[in-house]
């Protein structure tokens, strides 16, 4: 039932970073359309996203209620020494929900849009970063356990370890993954001239993308990053990397055709590719300090602990899946029997 619970696990983390990456990313896409582009792009984005958006972040709470139950140790590390970081998220969260919702039905149309829509334009952007940022601390070596050294600073333990230059590289590789996944997404939701706009967009944040990624690699390897040298020697996340390199060249054919099934199709794979080549690396070493690789393996739940919630997930992910299916299914977020 551990393994039950690890990919329950996994596949929350998955959607988040797919569903939720889309649905930040759909900010990021607004605020580096053009002034002449913004009004459309705000107005389509609603389209998309009003319907589901809420939804998007069930993935994160059953990610944290996972690790909570069942790999305690893993919880208290990211909660204690990531707060500052992971309390940004969540105002970015609420900021920019806050933001989505009243500039949409606020009864009065004056300079509080403008608020609004900023708001969710910024708030869009720096929460993946903030993601990033939080998730590079887990990997870096930075994390200072208090156990280990009592003497520590502050600055040293809850700053230091997400505050440096391969986070804000990990955060805009995430923020540039959200870009193009939106992009992407909108290719499929537009007509005309914004259907060429989001195709230009899904395109440039591809190459943005790929940019940032291989920047964090190299300041990775060159300041000897253990995960990032790990992770160029691993052959799994090699084979990984490569067959996402490829898939590159039909997926900005099929952005440069506007093929908007096929692009989603593509642009899944490549989260997919990319996620498991960071997974793979180091499974079950996903948080390494400054002392030591923590299995997340080590030190779990109890057994029958573990089994609980492996039914309960088993239950609820039977009702909750067909339910979200049906929901993205409803308003056209999802088009199996499309054929463009």
């Amino acid at each position: 039932m551990l393994y039950v619970v690890l990919f329950f696990l996994l596949f929350s983390l998955l959607l988040y970073v797919m569903l939720g990456g889309a649905d930040f990313g759909a900010g990021i896409v607004e605020l580096f359309a053009s002034k002449n582009n913004r009004a459309n792009t705000r107005d389509i984005i609603y389209k998309v996203i009003g319907p589901v958006w809420e939804a998007n972040h069930i993935w994160l709470i059953i990610l944290l209620v996972i690790l909570w139950v069942a790999f305690p140790v893993y919880f208290n590390i990211i909660v204690i020494y990531l707060h500052i970081p992971l309390t940004l998220v969540l105002l970015g969260i609420t900021i920019r929900g806050v933001a989505f919702v009243f500039r949409h039905y606020d009864a009065v149309v004056d300079k509080s849009q403008f608020w609004y829509n900023w708001l969710f334009r910024i708030g869009s952007f720096m929460t993946p970063i903030f993601l990033g940022l939080s998730f590079s601390a887990l990997i870096n070596g930075k994390i200072i356990l208090i156990e280990d050294h009592p003497s520590a600073s502050f600055y040293d333990i809850f700053i230091q370890p997400w505050f440096n230059v391969f986070g804000l590289l990990t955060g805009l590789f995430y923020a540039s993954l959200c870009a193009f996944l939106a992009a992407t997404l909108l290719i499929g939701e537009s007509e005309g001239k914004s259907k060429q706009h989001f195709s230009k967009s899904s395109a440039t944040f591809t190459v943005v993308l790929v940019v940032v990624g291989f920047i964090l690699l190299t300041y990775g390897y060159s300041f000897e990053i253990k995960f990032i040298q790990d992770f160029i020697v691993n052959p799994l996340a090699l084979a990984s990397v490569a067959l996402s390199g490829i898939l590159l060249i039909p997926l900005w054919k099929f952005i440069k055709q506007q093929r908007k099934i096929a692009s989603r199709y593509l642009a899944g794979i490549q989260v997919i590719l990319i996620l498991f080549a960071a997974i793979v690396t180091h499974f079950p070493y996903f948080i390494i300090t400054s002392n030591e690789e923590i299995s997340i393996l080590e030190n779990i739940a109890p057994e029958s602990t573990i089994n609980n919630l492996g039914w309960m997930l088993i239950i609820g992910g039977s009702i909750i899946l067909p339910g979200l299916f049906h929901l993205m299914k409803s308003f056209k977020m999802i088009k199996i029997l499309e054929k463009s």
